[in-house]
């Protein structure tokens, strides 16, 4: 029988130990309603698949790109046999998994993190909810508000179309091995934007071209945009990236559309 996986460095793997929070991870999903399947994401050796299966409310599937994860999966957890998936999430086409709204939950391996909620966004649509476990400085990050010097890209682009909630903090050693940094859980739960009032592309690029020189005024930083001398005192641009809101960055964007 498999009974223990070993964390792979390459993997960024680092399994929570602690069961009360792993339920209080699951418990962390708070639409049940809008869905029928959950994807948990880098299950290791299942310390949140075990409560994810107790609810009947939806169906668990579970994704790990760790052989030996899956092995053990499949061993411990056959009544998921049919729903273990061998692969890589970043790669995975929604489309032929899920006919229907998802969420997605898991322990995220710290170094793909943020490309599973841009993978997400991607396919913001079909997820109505995403609950997981990050390193806590890109959990605040991502949570951030204007005005705040963590506030940047990832945080207006997720926020643009999710409201999300800090939950709580993870100390170091509640995990296999300890990662030298503290956790967070965090929700991303989808808001009622079905599409942004501006040009979605160049909402990107502005967002992107203004944090990309933080320090500067967006005067300086969306210089590439080739404003006129005559919008160049308006109050948006006489202001820092980190100083405007999501519904700011998108009259912004329409402002420069028009130039």
């Amino acid at each position: 029988m498999t009974d223990f996986v070993r964390a792979k460095k390459k993997l960024g793997q680092h399994f929570l130990k602690n069961e009360d929070i792993a339920k209080k991870i699951v418990d962390s999903l708070a639409r049940t309603a809008e869905y029928k399947n959950v994807l948990e994401v880098g299950p290791g050796m299942g310390v949140l698949t075990k409560y994810l299966i107790e609810n009947k409310n939806y169906e668990t599937h579970v994704i790990d790109i760790d052989k030996e994860s899956i092995a053990y999966l499949k061993v411990n957890f056959p009544s998921l046999e049919k729903n273990i998936i061998d692969g890589d999430f970043l790669k995975l086409d929604f489309d032929q998994l899920f006919d229907g709204p998802f969420a997605v939950i898991g322990n995220f391996p710290y170094n793909i993190s943020t490309e599973i909620l841009f993978k997400v966004l991607d396919h913001k649509n079909q997820v109505p909810e995403v609950v997981g476990m990050f390193q806590k400085e890109v959990a605040e990050r991502i949570a951030a508000k204007p005005r705040n010097k963590t506030y940047g890209i990832t945080s207006v682009l997720l926020q643009a179309f999710y409201d999300i909630d800090y939950l709580f903090t993870v100390g170091e050693n509640e995990f296999i091995p300890p990662p030298r940094v503290k956790s967070a859980v965090i929700r991303l739960r989808r808001n009622s934007v079905a599409q942004l009032d501006c040009d979605e592309k160049l909402f990107k690029q502005v967002v992107k071209a203004g944090f990309n020189q933080r320090r500067k005024t967006l005067r300086n930083s969306v210089r590439a945009f080739k404003l006129k001398p005559e919008f160049l005192d308006h109050k948006y641009l006489t202001q820092r990236a980190e100083e405007l809101s999501v519904a700011d960055f998108v009259a912004l964007t329409n402002m420069i559309e028009k130039l």
